[in-house]
């Protein structure tokens, strides 16, 4: 899906401001052949916990999982205020471009997750954290 698909959940409940923001980052882009596909953008808190569960079958425990998956109570996903973009060439041009739209990677282990920070357009994006775990954020 791209976020232009106004049909899917995915899209169409993100945060208004975020979603105004990178479809006009994807116009853009698209100027330069680089097209955004929303690999995960909202999620239902029951959808959010399905996959806490599975991230700590996969990692072991809670504590390594929590490296990948946030609690519904904290996730951005959740509350609409985040986008895992793809493809790579797409999270290569929001590298590059995001900032001056607000558009800021926040976990150096992601690189498809983005976040709308409108107050950095001036001076860049904030330091990335490591992981989910190490964001503030995420201790709900």
């Amino acid at each position: 899906m791209t976020v232009f698909d106004n049909a899917i959940p995915a899209v169409a409940n993100l945060d208004p401001d975020l979603l105004k923001t990178l479809r006009q980052a994807a116009t853009d882009a698209a100027d330069e052949g680089v097209k955004f596909y929303v690999n995960n953008g909202w999620r239902s808190p029951d959808y959010q916990n399905q996959l806490l569960r599975d991230a700590v079958s996969k990692y072991g425990s809670e504590d390594e999982a929590a490296r990948w998956v946030a609690t519904a109570a904290a996730s951005p996903h959740v509350s609409g205020d985040a986008v895992d973009i793809g493809h790579s060439n797409a999270t290569a041009w929001l590298s590059e471009h995001g900032a001056k739209y607000g558009l800021c990677q926040i976990y150096r282990n992601e690189p498809w997750h983005y976040e709308l920070r409108t107050n950095v357009i001036d001076r860049g994006c904030p330091r990335m954290y490591a992981d989910p775990a190490k964001d503030p954020r995420m201790q709900k």
